[in-house]
C-alpha cells in the first residue's frame, strides 16, 4: 500500500472541495478521508495498493476545477491507514 497525506491551501474551503475530491475518488481504486483544517487549509490522507493508481488520483484532482482554487499542495509519505473503507468526508 502506498499512503499520501495532502495538504491543500488556497481557496480551499466554502467551494466544495471535499464533497468534489469525494466524487473524484469515486473513479479510482483509493481509501482515505479528506477534511476542512481550522487555518482554512484541507487535509487529505489517501492510500491505494498502486502507487500509479494513487499518483492518477491527485492528478485528476489538480486537473479539475479544483485546481484552480489550489494555491499550494504539500504531499507528504505517511504510514498506510488502519480501518479505513472507501472514502470519506470528515468533519
Amino acid at each position: 500500500m502506498t499512503a499520501r497525506q495532502v495538504i491543500y491551501s488556497g481557496r480551499v474551503q466554502g467551494v466544495g472541495f471535499r464533497y468534489s475530491t469525494k466524487q473524484i475518488a469515486s473513479g479510482f481504486d483509493v481509501t482515505g478521508w479528506v477534511r476542512n483544517l481550522d487555518d482554512g487549509r484541507v487535509e487529505m490522507q489517501v492510500m491505494a495498493a498502486d502507487a500509479d493508481e494513487l499518483d492518477a488520483f491527485l492528478e485528476d484532482i489538480q486537473q479539475s476545477n479544483l485546481g484552480s482554487h489550489i494555491k499550494e499542495r504539500v504531499i507528504n509519505k505517511v504510514p498506510p491507514l488502519t480501518g479505513a473503507r472507501g472514502f470519506t468526508i470528515v468533519r
